[in-house]
């Protein structure tokens, strides 16, 4: 191997064992930690970052990086050596923008909001968070002063997460989306609602767990490099390519809780422990972008987990565990669980309302970062938002400004465009699958995974990082990003449940 190279894996490393303690430290806060923990918890995190964030961006690693060019340059562009010294070079010259002691202020302000928002939803406190809101969209607006020559003041921050994307062209994914989406969900509307009554019941926690452990287990989710815990935020984390967890939360009274968040967190974690053996503890060792990732945990969760074929073999089961559902038909089951309705929390809403939830938060995020929204009338505009898209407002902050976590826990800009560009790749990446392998439907009816997961472990997960999001989306589809699979397969499928 080239020596210079060994040196950059080796610092690189080093690098990797700094960030992958704090991702322990966040998930321990998020699952275990006792509340009295959450002061010292921010300090210990903002140290952990900030020194990985000196550490990677020592001049050493820019010499490196330098001295390597010339190699680079020699390699085959799908090498990957020349890919780990590329996206090294691209996120080296993007942290060395920002300061280190930034790093380490915002690490430990979003620990302290973040333990405040756990306390604070559940007591519909709006007023215990609004100040860390402030705090936080001051220091969001930092970041992204720190990437001067953008054309709207969320590009930097939305680039961080998914590449080459701007608010501009966000928008117009989103305009061109809505306008499929709007007619649709209104002709739902004049349809008969579907009765959901039938599925009220008592279903223990103990055993929705394993059920869905089950299916994730067959999914391909290997336990032995992962597990499951409980959090008031389902998500998914990686310590190495041996250790990624995932996260649920449980409702007793409905069933789809836990279990589609389990499925949904689990398709995340089938992406992480799919990747090149070889990529492990380098930039390359994770997802390409928010969308790319959110493409895997909404095709696992949707395209699959609530697919009639899915059930047809899955339901069985169910009703074995559950007793009380022998009175619900198989039929029953299905379009409940795909029902359309006007809804008011975002983790809940069905496939064809999702996304209106995510551009009332993109707009809102772009409002706040212009100025023209004040954190103090955040409340009130989330619940006209609401009124004017969905028809309905949330009698509260708990299930309206409050519900999600990600302001609480992360910059403002940035963190919701990818939910909606993962819904339009899942759909896009799904077609290419089962035009290669027309037997995966068939295959999924009988409760077998392997075929869709090996091919997107060979086409999409083993890549890790080393294209960008529109490189992969090329090389896997043969075209860019397009809404069009994923509006014909909603019409397809909300048309037979609903007659339209």
């Amino acid at each position: 191997m080239e020596p210079n190279l060994q040196e950059l894996k080796t610092r690189l490393a080093q690098v990797n064992d700094l960030q992958s303690a704090s991702a322990l430290l966040h998930w321990d806060q998020a699952t275990y930690m006792p509340p009295g923990g959450a002061e010292a918890r921010g300090r210990q995190l903002s140290t952990l970052n900030r020194l990985a964030h000196e550490m990677f961006t020592n001049e050493k690693i820019g010499s490196l990086l330098d001295e390597l060019k010339p190699w680079e340059d020699s390699l085959p562009a799908d090498s990957d050596d020349a890919a780990l010294i590329r996206v090294t070079r691209r996120e080296w010259q993007r942290a060395i923008q920002v300061p280190s002691e930034f790093e380490a202020r915002l690490t430990d302000h979003l620990s302290v909001a973040y333990q405040a928002w756990t306390e604070a939803r559940p007591d519909n406190d709006w007023k215990r968070v609004e100040p860390l809101l402030e705090k936080t969209l001051e220091l969001s607006r930092e970041l992204a002063n720190f990437f001067p020559g953008y054309d709207h003041i969320a590009d930097p921050l939305i680039n961080f997460s998914d590449e080459g994307m701007k608010a501009e062209s966000v928008k117009v994914v989103f305009a061109q989306l809505r306008s499929e989406l709007v007619p649709l969900v209104e002709a739902i509307a004049q349809r008969p609602a579907v009765d959901v009554e039938k599925l009220n019941g008592h279903f223990p926690e103990a055993a929705q767990m394993a059920f869905a452990e089950d299916v994730i287990k067959r999914f391909g989710y290997d336990f032995t490099r992962g597990r499951q815990d409980k959090t008031p935020h389902p998500f998914m984390t990686k310590f190495s390519l041996g250790d990624v967890r995932i996260t649920t939360r449980s409702n007793e009274a409905d069933l789809q809780e836990l279990l589609f968040s389990t499925l949904h967190e689990a398709g995340h974690a089938l992406y992480e422990q799919g990747i090149e053996g070889g990529y492990e503890a380098t930039p390359l060792a994770g997802g390409t972008s928010s969308g790319v990732h959110e493409s895997q945990s909404r095709l696992w969760e949707n395209l699959v987990g609530r697919s009639c074929a899915f059930w047809q073999h899955e339901y069985p089961a169910l009703q074995n565990v559950f007793p009380s559902l022998q009175s619900v038909s198989l039929e029953e089951w299905y379009r409940a669980i795909n029902r359309v309705q006007r809804s008011l929390i975002r983790t809940d809403a069905d496939e064809v309302t999702y996304n209106l939830h995510v551009m009332i938060r993109f707009d809102l995020e772009l409002a706040l970062l212009e100025g023209t929204l004040a954190v103090r009338d955040l409340p009130e505009a989330w619940r006209a938002r609401y009124q004017e898209d969905l028809g309905i407002a949330a009698p509260d902050d708990r299930d309206g400004v409050l519900q999600d976590v990600h302001w609480f826990g992360g910059t403002i800009g940035g963190a919701f465009q990818g939910y909606t560009l993962g819904n339009l790749l899942s759909a896009q990446f799904f077609d290419c699958a089962t035009r290669v392998h027309p037997e995966i439907p068939q295959q999924i009816g009988r409760g077998e995974f392997a075929t869709l997961h090996n091919w997107l472990r060979d086409n999409i997960y083993r890549h890790g990082s080393k294209w960008t999001a529109p490189e992969l989306i090329e090389r896997v589809t043969g075209g860019p990003l397009s809404i069009k699979p994923y509006i014909a397969y909603l019409r397809r499928k909300y048309g037979e449940i609903y007659g339209l």
